[in-house]
């Protein structure tokens, strides 16, 4: 295979025919999607005239809501929302174009298919759950590409049916998405290759021949832009492919048939957008926080995002600008054609950032909240509530960054083994330890050749040995601290008597978390087989599996990630240390085990309700199949429930109880996490204080609410109950100078607390006030008691009956007052200042008697309504 230096050197591109073979894909994985493709396009004809999916809209995904929300790009509001069924915070993949919407549900494999016109789903279907299958959409070109078997076959939509053979490549491919033009882009990392895919003709009738019969994609253009096993990642652009090498750290564009190689300086391995808009591509290094933005001349510039930690989204190239997202801190930061910042878009939460252009205008998506932005070609960004009037609540607090870990070069990699083979020899390893910095690239060096492989590439074929001649090779892995230390294989020496490989293998996930491989036995052709040597392999990746004696391997739980589909070959090694050719692939698995334990466990007291208490959680890691429900356990009440949330009564007053809550899958129920809350108490009420005046006392206190919400009285015999504050209140309308018991009462939800408090209000004093007047009789008026009227006369009514009159206050005597009566109106006249009033005072004088108000002046201002009535 001919390196890109020597494509550019030739100056021509060589494009390479690939035989487009028979066969159907694989049955778990497609034959699903097409009936969800079908039911999607029943409703193409009024879509167009129904909806207007192309005026400037796109449909973003909520997972806390399970629906998709279409938003108007140049209103930014969402005009249609459309719940999807079980989807409930489940990642989805969103596939659209302006006649077609499909999701595919990553936890469940549930593909659903919105019909346009109509805005409702019309079909569900099944297919493998994981990361591996997609579906590029492009006008009414329809693929599926499934990476983990190197299929891709197109679709007609209107029939269902497959339009020619499959396009079939090595497993492991990457890519599978449309560039401006049309084409569908596959990278094959273990041939270094990228390849243009056009789709076929649609016959003017709907397709009703099976596979094979007449039709078929009109072009297969495949172009070198790596060497072999180096790890490659695409982005489509308006015309052509960028293809990023991650192992070499170059960019190779291919446009209109020119395969352009630029090389980049990066210490860590890079990340590229699926699809780029415009002349130039920028490649995103998170491990840098850097962005190399590499224009169509090859020319090479950079910048730096702000902040720290590793968790940047690949840039997006948008109307001259370029948005780069942090998902660590919810941020998209701009930067403009020369690399500085001018705009910094917050978000309210942090998690998952999608960006994608579309219709004119760049969709920010925040999947895992209630908000999305618009940003329209002249950078006014806009909020979206996908909620509209009917939001959820807040989104959770940012989580803070973890600790940065000590980086240094990698260790060796483990378990390096080699198996010959004629002529040549299959080298694998397992991981070398990172060491804090991702590990960009393997070399592999023996026989005289050094070779670079993708860090995800741990198996390479080393070709042109010699048979006979016995050979060790040694590995070892590089990061942005440089090469770390190499391990050597066993020796080899290759032969041309190598055994057969085993016929098939099949593959089957376990609900331990194990992985189950099977195959025959292989014909050693003379010689005994020693072991067979598995490799997994997955989208872009290839990786050893294991090593058995016997026609059997079992992967252990966590060596394989959960939820990513994988397929495996075998490789049979006899006892001269010949190995055979690999194996056909296997059928394709997804592996998965019990869930992991749901995060952020809160459990409150419900303030209102008695006996209660509320749970609340974050969705544990589904570990390969979807949570279908959690068993939660509240102080001994157990109870199933499929949210994320829940109320438990019944519990009792005043009682700690224990939360323990599981998530449960196809696997079973998963490790519990646990948390404590109390029940409302009654309330404990504690007195700190009191004081009084003449008429009125005051009680302070302190509450405890035992978790609840409290309201507060204070009461005494005779009186009406007072509501006030939970700290003091205060109670008028008292008889002065007499002593009172006073409760307080605090009352919640669970009940009632009490308090008692005796306290005397302060005694009230008045002046028995006549003045005698400047003449005649006025004189002596006021001097003693005479008959007839005089002032100052007590009575034991509040009239002035002579018989009913208990005696005379000498002018200045200090009575003691109780309270206010009405009687008869009297009118001191120049006496006390033509004072004149109805009101009779209560006052000690032989007993509890009355003193007109009009000759008894109160202290403290003389106001008769500080009184109470008798």
């Amino acid at each position: 295979m001919a390196s890109i230096d020597d494509a550019v050197d030739a100056g021509t591109p060589r494009p390479r025919s690939r035989r487009m073979r028979g066969g159907l894909v694989t049955i778990g994985t497609v034959a699903a999607l097409l009936a969800a493709m079908g039911l999607t396009v029943l409703g193409l004809g009024a879509a167009d005239n129904a909806v207007a999916s192309h005026d400037a809209s796109s449909w973003l995904w909520s997972t806390a809501r399970s629906e998709m929300a279409r938003v108007n790009g140049v209103t930014a509001r969402v005009d249609t929302r459309v719940g999807i069924p079980g989807a409930r915070r489940h990642p989805m993949q969103v596939t659209q174009t302006d006649r077609l919407l499909i999701l595919r549900d990553l936890n469940t494999g549930q593909v659903s298919s919105l019909d346009l016109a109509t805005l409702q789903i019309t079909a569900t279907t099944r297919t493998t759950p994981g990361l591996g299958v997609n579906v590029a959409l492009h006008e009414d070109a329809a693929f599926v590409v499934d990476a983990v078997q190197g299929i891709v076959r197109q679709l007609d939509p209107r029939s269902l049916t497959p339009v020619g053979e499959p396009v079939r490549y090595p497993p492991g491919i990457t890519g599978g998405s449309f560039d401006g033009e049309g084409r569908l882009w596959i990278a094959v990392p273990s041939e270094g290759t990228v390849s243009a895919i056009t789709a076929a003709a649609l016959p003017s009738a709907p397709a009703s021949a099976p596979a094979g019969g007449g039709l078929s994609p009109k072009q297969v253009e495949t172009y070198d832009v790596a060497d072999a096993s180096h790890e490659l990642v695409v982005s489509t652009l308006d015309d052509g492919v960028a293809v990023l090498d991650r192992t070499a750290g170059t960019l190779v564009t291919v446009r209109r048939g020119e395969v352009k190689p630029t090389r980049l300086t990066m210490s860590a391995p890079g990340a590229l957008p699926a699809r780029t808009s415009g002349p130039t591509v920028p490649v995103t290094v998170p491990g840098e926080r850097r962005v190399h933005v590499v224009g169509d001349d090859g020319e090479v510039s950079a910048f730096t995002v702000p902040g720290a930690g590793d968790r940047l989204s690949p840039a997006v190239a948008w109307a001259g600008r370029f948005y780069c997202a942090d998902e660590a801190s919810g941020t998209v930061y701009a930067f403009d054609a020369g690399g500085r910042l001018v705009d910094t878009i917050r978000s309210r939460g942090t998690g998952p950032l999608e960006l994608e252009v579309r219709e004119n205008h760049l969709f920010i998506n925040a999947p895992d909240s209630a908000t999305a932005r618009v940003v329209d070609d002249r950078h006014q960004v806009r909020e979206v509530d996908k909620y509209a009037n009917d939001v959820l609540g807040g989104d959770p607090p940012p989580t803070p960054p973890p600790k940065k870990p000590k980086v240094g070069k990698p260790g060796a990699p483990r378990s390096v083994t080699a198996a010959a083979g004629n002529a040549q020899a299959r080298v694998s390893w397992r991981p070398a330890p990172a060491n804090g910095a991702e590990i960009t690239r393997y070399v592999v060096e023996g026989a005289g050749q050094r070779v670079q492989v993708g860090a995800n590439q741990r198996a390479v074929e080393i070709k042109g040995l010699t048979n006979g001649e016995t050979y060790r090779f040694s590995v070892h892995a590089v990061n942005a601290k440089g090469d770390g230390p190499a391990r050597t294989s066993n020796p080899v020496t290759p032969t041309a008597a190598v055994p057969d490989p085993p016929a098939s293998v099949t593959a089957q996930e376990r609900p331990d978390g194990t992985v189950l491989v099977r195959w025959p036995a292989a014909n050693g052709q003379g010689n005994t087989i020693a072991k067979y040597v598995v490799t997994a392999t997955s989208a872009g990746t290839n990786a050893p599996a294991g090593e058995s004696r016997k026609t059997e391997l079992v992967v252990p739980a966590g060596e394989l990630e959960y939820g990513t589909q994988y397929a495996f070959t075998v490789v049979a090694v006899n006892d001269r240390g010949a190995g055979s050719a690999a194996s056909p692939v296997s059928n394709t698995v997804v592996p998965y085990a019990a869930p992991g334990r749901p995060a952020e466990l809160r459990a409150t007291t419900v303030a209102d309700r008695p006996g209660t208490v509320a749970v609340q959680w974050s969705p544990a890691e589904a570990n390969g199949r979807p949570v279908t429900k959690y068993l939660l356990d509240v102080g001994g009440r157990s109870s199933e429930v499929t949210d994320t949330r829940a109320t438990v009564d019944g519990l009792g007053n005043g009682q700690n109880v224990t939360v323990k809550v599981k998530a449960v899958n196809e696997a079973g129920p998963g490790p519990e996490a646990t948390a404590t809350a109390r029940t409302v108490a009654e309330p404990r009420i504690t007195v700190t204080g009191s004081s009084a005046t003449a008429t009125s006392a005051t009680v302070t206190f302190t509450v405890d609410a035992g978790g609840g919400r409290a309201t507060c009285t204070l009461s005494t015999s005779g009186e009406p109950a007072k509501t006030g504050n939970c700290s003091g209140i205060t109670m008028t309308g008292l008889t002065p100078g007499t002593k009172y018991t006073f409760t307080v009462t605090a009352s919640n939800a669970a009940g009632k607390g009490t308090a008692t408090r005796a306290q005397a209000t302060d005694a009230l004093y008045g002046i028995a006030t006549c003045t005698n007047g400047p003449d005649g009789d006025q004189r002596t008026y006021c001097d003693s008691d005479v008959d007839g009227r005089n002032g100052n006369e007590v009575f034991s009514v509040t009239r002035q009956d002579n018989d009913r009159q208990v005696g005379w206050a000498k002018p200045g005597t200090r009575l003691k007052a109780y309270c206010k009566k009405a009687g008869e109106n009297v009118d001191s006249w120049i006496y006390n200042n033509q004072k004149q009033s109805t009101w009779w005072v209560q006052v000690e004088y032989s007993g509890r008697n009355y003193i007109p108000w009009a000759w008894l002046n109160l202290e403290g201002g003389d106001n008769i309504n500080v009184l109470p009535t008798c």
